[in-house]
């Protein structure tokens, strides 16, 4: 055994991937659905590896460059993927979810550095004790990153990696009450006040014509469907296209063919009988007026209509104020469907009233020419590409680094953001810079969720795996109980909190509270759990602006905790 951990030792990258592998297998496994995850799982997994290698006389450690670096990309892709929301949460109702996200964090780093000021904890167990309690791994760097620049004052005899070590304790102590328990206390926080969740859900629906529930992902049943009629009422005959959408407005015509070859498609066609109409709409509404138009017909040259699914980034102020009923009334409208509104990177229920904001990627479907014309009037509309714009990604990582060496006096020392907290504010900045320029900036979902993903868990690895070396020295029983009792508090009061002002200040639906809850603390299985329980996507609708502002904050506040903690 002394040979393998001696072989991982001269290593190293085989000693990473390893811990990553691991951390990825670990986290998936799952006790009654919950399980760990891979980043919590990370740092188990290094510290168990480099425990058991001092365990056989082998020094386990692997490059600060290296651990620096995937951190640094992970808090640019954070920046990239909450700059929208955080930038719509500054006006109209992100507003009240932008108060909400406020509160929790605000109150968790209290509760934290007060605990770890009153109970004596050690130095780095501020920082861990928040990113744990509040679920937000990002923190652990943050908080590094105070040590590193020298903010935090260490006491005699007390080295920089004896404190990190400690921030990688107090996270692994907190952080499973901090998943578990901000998944509970939001799944029965109505029930604790005596409320239906699942009516007031039912009645917000019903209200706003939000759909119930999640459909499966694979099923015979579609939404919409396309028929090819043959004109025979004599009611539309010399009629236009214009006037019979006009009248039917719940229909769509996606192609005209008259004597076998399909004519140009405009409101002011003029129909003629024995046209074959190819007519597009709602399941249900295809069967509500049997005979409206004649006959069905298998017409393949009707029926073969070129479609176009698109992403479309909402940035023309216009469509700001359009609810989808007003929408219907605009050009070529009605030559697409809309498919699904994502805001923060979160997929939001579609209801009658459902406004959009600027940012929000709108995806639609229908006749290629009409997808492009309806997505120039919303904003952007963006083609999938592969290929990422590394001018852009290397201006902003420098725009970073130079946001963070900006210092100012505070708590007696020069304070900035640091290198992690101007790569994310970095990241906002390009995001919605680039939501303004055509052809500029790309960058896929799969190149920034690469940028979160592996630079998370490989920085956490090596984090645990630096740990490992002098955990045990600092591990007693008295102080695991102390986190843990800070962690415990530190979880459970924020969102109670925040659910009492969402009640009685805001006067919220709870359903749409349950996701506000949920996104305060910047974390989406809460929300998840909620929907399941309630049976509805309402409280997906309070989510994404709240999980926005918190990761910004949360991750942010890792440094302030080590600073604040004396």
């Amino acid at each position: 055994m002394a040979s393998f951990f001696q072989f991982l030792g001269a290593n190293p990258f085989i000693l990473l991937f390893l811990t990553v592998g691991l951390a990825v297998w670990l986290g998936r496994q799952t006790v009654g659905g919950y399980g760990l995850g891979m980043v919590a799982a990370a740092i188990i997994v290094g510290c168990a590896l480099s425990v058991m290698g001092s365990a056989f006389g082998v020094k386990l450690a692997l490059d600060n460059f290296t651990k620096s670096m995937f951190y640094y990309l992970f808090m640019y892709g954070v920046g990239l993927r909450v700059g929208p929301s955080f930038v719509n949460s500054l006006g109209g109702d992100g507003l009240k979810f932008t108060l909400l996200a406020v509160v929790s964090c605000v109150v968790g780093l209290l509760l934290v550095v007060l605990g770890a000021n009153l109970l004596g904890l050690p130095p780095g167990a501020a920082g861990g004790m928040l990113a744990g309690s509040q679920t937000m791994s990002a923190a652990i760097g943050s908080a590094e990153e105070a040590v590193k620049a020298g903010v935090v004052t260490l006491p005699a005899g007390t080295t920089p990696d004896q404190v990190s070590s400690m921030i990688a304790l107090s996270y692994g102590i907190t952080y499973i009450w901090g998943t578990v328990g901000i998944i509970l206390i939001t799944k029965y926080l109505p029930t604790w006040w005596g409320i239906d969740a699942r009516a007031s859900a039912r009645e917000y629906e019903k209200e706003h014509g939000v759909a119930s529930g999640d459909t499966p992902t694979l099923t015979g049943w579609t939404p919409a469907g396309l028929r090819a009629y043959r004109l025979e009422n004599a009611t539309w005959n010399g009629a236009t296209v214009g006037k019979l959408l006009g009248e039917n407005p719940e229909y769509r015509v996606l192609n005209v063919v008259r004597d076998g070859a399909p004519l140009a498609l405009a409101d002011t066609l003029v129909l003629k009988l024995g046209d074959v109409i190819a007519l597009g709409g709602r399941r249900e509404t295809m069967t509500e007026k049997m005979g409206l138009i004649g006959p069905e017909v298998s017409d393949r040259v009707a029926l073969d209509v070129p479609l176009d699914v698109a992403d479309v980034l909402v940035t023309d102020k216009k469509a700001l104020t359009l609810t989808p009923g007003e929408m219907r009334s605009l050009p070529d409208v009605n030559q697409v469907q809309l498919v699904k509104i994502e805001r923060g990177g979160v997929p939001i229920p579609i209801g009658r009233d459902t406004r959009l904001q600027r940012l929000d990627i709108v995806t639609i479907a229908g006749l290629k020419e009409a997808v492009s014309r309806v997505g120039g009037f919303f904003g952007r509309v963006v083609r999938p590409s592969t290929a990422t714009d590394l001018l852009t990604l290397s201006v902003g990582m420098v725009l970073g680094f130079l946001i963070g060496a900006i210092q100012f006096p505070a708590f007696g020392a020069s304070v900035g953001l640091g290198n992690a907290g101007g790569l994310l504010v970095s990241g906002v900045i390009v995001s919605s810079v680039v939501s303004r320029v055509r052809f500029f900036g790309n960058t896929p979902n799969a190149a920034r969720n690469i940028l979160e993903d592996l630079g998370l868990v490989v920085f956490v690895a090596i984090v645990g795996i630096n740990a490992g070396n002098s955990l045990l020295s600092q591990l007693t029983g008295v102080l695991a109980l102390k986190i843990f009792v800070v962690g415990f508090v530190a979880c459970s009061i924020p969102p109670v909190i925040v659910w009492m002002i969402g009640l009685y200040v805001f006067k919220m639906n709870p359903a749409v509270l349950m996701g506000g809850v949920a996104g305060a603390r910047s974390h989406s299985g809460p929300c998840r759990e909620a929907a399941v329980e309630i049976q509805s996507n309402v409280p997906w609708i309070g989510f994404p602006v709240a999980y926005a502002v918190s990761g910004v904050l949360l991750t942010v506040f890792g440094y302030f905790a080590m600073v604040l903690a004396h």
